[in-house]
């Protein structure tokens, strides 16, 4: 088997401790270092608890220009805040040799040679790549609800998007609306029609439908559970719903994490999983796609490693087939 040597920068938050939890059990993956400066010298599990009695590798303080020229390293993920990527890259001269997945909002639209990391778009673009830049949780969700409808160029009116997620993709730094008190038993909007993710959303969806010009109606909401994302997606469909089905399943074919379901499907079926799950109902002319994903593992981080499989010639799932907590 050949072993990955992987660096990550900025290990600290739930990124960095997601893609750890699958990296220690992946069969290729051998962690070089994991960066933090805030942690710097502490076992790995004083920060992520549930790596306790997993690993003994303690959090990197070094200097980061020393760390990634380091001979025989393989990859870095880049999980620090978004604008930390194009500062580090900027502060670090990066070897050719190495490859790079960034996990920010910095590089998703292709600037500096990185190629937008979603395999069910462009995945023989991602295999000889040198530089990607992993999806937003919220952006694959919805982009893999309207793929196959792009492609056959069947998005002609409006679209409209109603998705929450859990509290875990407003990242591990505190504030007003990640406190226990406000978040339990509540449900808030945030970002309504202008949320981030609506850029690259709409770059894929262009990319496959150039002709595409009509709005995303996106409104994001906050929800009271830890992890998951649910996005229903609508839009105006004059096929039947069995063609439609025909259409997900032909044009998913192959790809190991993006399944169809018959029944309605609920975020526990995905917790902790890399797995997009769709379901497909016709009202009305309109065609209903449910959506869902683990925001820190299909949504972040389980993504990242999918792109560091097809980086490095492995089996897409690689390390990936993991369980949900269903129950």
């Amino acid at each position: 088997m050949n072993t990955i040597n992987i660096g990550i920068i900025g290990g600290a938050g739930y990124t960095g401790g997601e893609l750890l939890r699958i990296l220690l059990n992946h069969p290729n993956a051998h962690i070089a270092f994991v960066h933090s400066k805030s942690q710097a010298g502490k076992p790995l599990y004083s920060t992520h608890t549930d790596l306790l009695g997993d690993t003994e590798l303690k959090f990197s303080g070094e200097d980061t220009r020393d760390l990634v020229n380091q001979a025989g390293l393989s990859v870095i993920f880049l999980c620090s805040g978004h604008g930390e990527s194009a500062k580090f890259l900027a502060e670090n001269p990066i070897p050719d040799t190495l490859k790079v997945v960034d996990l920010s909002t910095d590089f998703r639209d292709e600037s500096n040679g990185f190629v937008y990391g979603l395999p069910e778009l462009q995945r023989e673009r991602i295999q000889t790549a040198t530089k990607i830049a992993n999806p937003g949780c919220f952006a694959t969700s919805i982009q893999l609800a309207l793929l196959p409808l792009a492609q056959a160029g069947l998005l002609t009116e409006a679209v409209q998007v109603s998705a929450i997620t859990g509290s875990t993709g407003a990242g591990q730094a505190l504030s007003q609306t990640t406190h226990f008190t406000w978040r339990n038993n509540n449900v808030s909007i945030y970002k309504a029609f202008t949320h981030q993710h609506l850029k690259e959303i709409r770059q894929s969806l262009t990319q496959l439908q150039p002709g595409f010009d009509q709005s995303i109606h996106f409104v994001p909401y906050r929800g009271d559970f830890t992890r998951g994302i649910m996005a229903n997606v609508y839009t105006p469909y004059a096929g039947s719903l069995e063609e439609a089905r025909q259409l997900y399943a032909t044009y998913y074919a192959g790809h190991p994490f993006t399944h169809l379901s018959d029944a309605p499907v609920d975020v526990k079926q995905v917790v902790n999983t890399n797995k997009c799950l769709l379901h497909l109902e016709k009202h009305d002319g309109q065609l209903l796609i449910t959506s869902i994903i683990d925001n820190l593992t299909k949504g972040a981080s389980g993504h990242a490693v999918q792109n560091m499989n097809l980086l490095f010639g492995l089996p897409e799932d690689a390390g990936l087939r993991l369980k949900s907590v269903a129950f």
